[in-house]
């Protein structure tokens, strides 16, 4: 018999977040989170997501034992104002039992149904920014620190429970070697100079965090038209600073200025952090800091996070200068291999961007989707 429990203080909210790491203890490939960030981020306290949301967490138990978990999410901003009547679920994590499953996305499409939403959609988090996406292609490659890695079984589970495919992501990754300078060398400098534009590079986080609100906007205006897209608000931009920017080498981090210092894009590639977490098991301390400012100092794997582009200069060769400033940086800390994170298989412009490069999709992730 399967029981349903809801997350209702401290210890039961860190049985939650560290289920997972007896779920796939015998993995390779799955890539723990911080134990206490991933508190945090529940936490309505400290999370401003919660201002404009809320979330409320269920265990699943058999015969006493944990088996399985959920997060069920409405977010009142994207039903308010985009009137979007979704029921988002997520971390959602469960053994190969079709009951454990069922009664674990049954409460989800209760409490939407209580709530007069009309569908329900999975896994997704708070927003934009968080992970997205079960896999069903790829189980064989290591995950990252901003997606979730799943078994293979999931992806049954949920076509079992009626859902649909709502949205597709894929991962591309290619060699820093197919970066050729002869595609954008030229072409940089034709931008910089056509439109009056100037890269802006970083040595250190303290000179970024001045641009990081007016990079929060352009990431709005960037992509606002794209399905489901809730934006940052203001009060989220310092969480996100906080969160965020402390683990990215700012030499990774690019702006593009126009003639007036106005930010008109921003690209940010992080180091991979997944056999740092990996070593670090959950924990900063004692060894946990320690692996990840050295996977943040030295590492030949990069990913590429977010780029952004103000909508009046996209299709201008803006990726010209920010692919330029990155063959420089990457050459000079020799990176080898370049990743992408999820990004939305109908998205032909992301395409476009990097065809030159050769990329090869190496895994495959979905929502899922069903009517209550």
């Amino acid at each position: 018999m399967i029981t349903l429990k809801e997350v209702a203080n401290t210890k039961e909210l860190k049985q939650f977040v560290t289920f997972p790491f007896s779920l796939y203890k015998d993995s390779k490939y799955w890539v723990p989170p911080i134990i206490k960030d991933e508190l945090d981020s529940f936490n309505k306290d400290i999370n401003p997501v919660f201002i404009d949301a809320d979330a409320r967490f269920f265990l699943a138990y058999k015969e006493q034992t944990l088996v399985g978990r959920v997060a069920a999410i409405i977010n009142r901003l994207e039903i308010g104002q985009q009137n979007i009547k979704k029921m988002r679920f997520g971390w959602f994590d469960f053994i190969d039992d079709p009951n454990v499953s069922k009664v674990l996305l049954d409460k989800v499409a209760e409490i939407g149904r209580e709530n007069d939403l009309e569908f329900m959609e999975g896994p997704v988090g708070f927003s934009n920014l968080d992970k997205v996406g079960v896999l069903v292609d790829g189980f064989d490659h290591i995950g990252s620190m901003v997606t979730w890695y799943n078994h293979p079984y999931y992806e049954k589970h949920y076509t079992d429970f009626g859902f649909v495919k709502e949205k597709e992501y894929l991962e591309n990754k290619f060699p820093a070697s197919n970066a050729d300078p002869s595609l954008f060398t030229k072409l940089n400098d034709i931008v910089k100079r056509r439109y009056g534009l100037r890269e802006k590079n970083f040595t250190n986080t303290k000179e970024v965090m001045p641009y990081v609100d007016e990079m929060f906007d352009l990431f709005n205006a960037t992509y606002a038209k794209l399905s489901s897209f809730v934006p940052i608000t203001e009060i989220q931009k310092a969480y996100f600073k906080k969160k965020y920017i402390s683990f990215i080498n700012p030499e990774y981090i690019k702006f593009i200025l126009d003639k007036n210092d106005k930010l008109i894009s921003f690209a940010i590639v992080m180091p991979s952090y997944s056999k740092a977490l990996q070593k670090a098991k959950g924990k900063l301390f004692p060894l946990g800091i320690f692996y990840l400012l050295s996977a943040k100092r030295n590492n030949k794997d990069a990913i590429f996070y977010l780029i952004g582009i103000h909508p009046e200069f996209q299709n201008k060769g803006v990726t010209a200068i920010i692919f330029n400033e990155y063959y420089k940086i990457f050459k000079k800390k020799g990176v080898q291999m370049c990743y992408r994170t999820p990004e939305l298989e109908n998205n032909l412009a992301i395409k476009q961007m990097w065809k030159h490069f050769s990329p090869t999709v190496y895994k495959r992730r979905r929502t899922y989707r069903k009517n209550l």
